[in-house]
């Protein structure tokens, strides 16, 4: 459970972002998209196949762009 405890003196407003940006870190916020409808299978895996390839172009870019 992510909790997040008020700074002193700090506005509610700023609370609030730091939760927001927590939960986008640890992936909290995609999960409950995710679980919100039913997925079927075929299509979670092609899902993940796409992730998966947007990893590995994102990796070779990196890669690609550190020799030069």
């Amino acid at each position: 459970m992510i909790r997040v405890q008020p700074k002193e003196g700090e506005p509610l407003e700023k609370t609030l972002r730091r939760l927001r940006k927590i939960c986008n870190n640890e992936g909290v916020t995609k999960a409950v998209k995710r679980h919100s409808y039913y997925e079927k299978p075929s299509v979670r895996e092609r899902r993940r196949v796409r992730e998966r390839l947007k990893t590995i172009r994102l990796a070779s870019k990196l890669q690609g762009s550190s020799g030069d």
